[in-house]
């Protein structure tokens, strides 16, 4: 992290612009100023405390100082409940809208899907190619909704986990199975790798299936030409680990710990101009950890990553 970036994130200021919070109503600056004034106070207190040996005045003084801080501190509380606000609205016109658009996009999907069986009538080439975009921009409008409500539930604690006990290895080649064509698309060997018997884990079958699909398309899409992705499910005692390398442009190092946020995509990924969001790894870390499971990565730039995570085995 640049010095730039330290003092924007330790600037009360910048703090207070990013909320669209006046100084007054900020709770950086607030707790600032309420520490100058702690100072002040202890300060002055003892200077009074030296020149006046009369009770009254430094009681006084004591009374007043503890009455400017329970205002200031009154102010943070303020400040504090105005953000939490904010970011309910937020959360909630995200969701309104997201349902909004979902119905529609849903309903689009059909017709679309009807008119590329040809069943209408025939269709010729040019007319198939103009229905294919239409059906990956509907397909992708879909699944940003869908991620949206992911996040709305997340951050107010609504995802719903419904474990079970789940064959992981079935999940994961058919993940496998579904993306063979787009890896071969993209002249890209894939591979997956069982290190002994799988046991059944204990986990929410479709939240667990999208997490899959979730890391195998990143490793695609991030991949090089004529690159290789390996996947290897182990069991390591208690837990069962899912793991996929690839060799493609991995992640600066200086950017790793920004991963799992939310809209984040790192810089060399940008130049890259694939499509994303930013919300699928904080999905994806969202569900294993409502698990009860861990997730983790390593990566080098231009050298691959490999992400991991693990399950808890079920008990027999």
């Amino acid at each position: 992290m640049n010095i730039k970036k330290i003092l924007e994130n330790i600037d009360p200021f910048t703090q207070c612009r990013k909320h669209n919070l006046k100084a007054r109503e900020c709770p950086g600056f607030l707790f600032i100023l309420m520490g100058l004034l702690t100072l002040l106070a202890m300060s002055g207190t003892y200077l009074l405390a030296e020149e006046y040996y009369n009770p009254e005045v430094v009681v006084g003084s004591v009374s007043f100082v503890a009455i400017a801080i329970f205002v200031l501190g009154n102010f943070i509380i303020r400040g504090v409940e105005k953000m939490a606000e904010t970011a309910i609205l937020k959360n909630e016109f995200i969701s309104i809208v997201s349902h909004q658009l979902k119905s529609p996009l849903t309903n689009f999907k059909w017709p679309l899907e009807l008119l590329a069986t040809q069943k209408l009538g025939a269709l010729n080439e040019k007319q198939l190619s103009y229905l294919k975009d239409l059906q990956e921009n509907n397909n992708r409008m879909i699944k940003l909704v869908n991620d949206l409500l992911d996040v709305s539930r997340i951050e107010d604690g609504r995802m719903k986990i419904k474990p079970q006990n789940i064959h992981f290895e079935e999940i994961a080649r058919s993940v496998v199975d579904d993306f063979l064509n787009l890896a071969k698309a993209n002249n890209i060997e894939i591979s997956l790798n069982v290190n002994g018997n799988a046991p059944l884990i204990k986990a929410d079958p479709e939240r667990i299936r999208s997490v899959v699909q979730n890391l195998v398309d990143n490793a695609i899409k991030y991949s090089k030409a004529k690159g290789k992705i390996e996947i290897i499910l182990k069991r390591e005692k208690n837990k069962f680990c899912f793991k996929i390398k690839d060799n493609g442009v991995g992640i600066p190092k200086k950017q790793q710990k920004q991963i799992f946020k939310k809209f984040f995509r790192s810089e060399n990924v940008l130049k890259r101009q694939t499509e994303g969001t930013g919300l699928g790894l904080f999905i994806v870390k969202a569900i294993i950890q409502g698990s009860g499971g861990k997730i983790g990565f390593n990566s080098e730039e231009n050298k691959g990553t490999t992400f991991w995570f693990s399950l808890p085995i079920a008990k027999s």
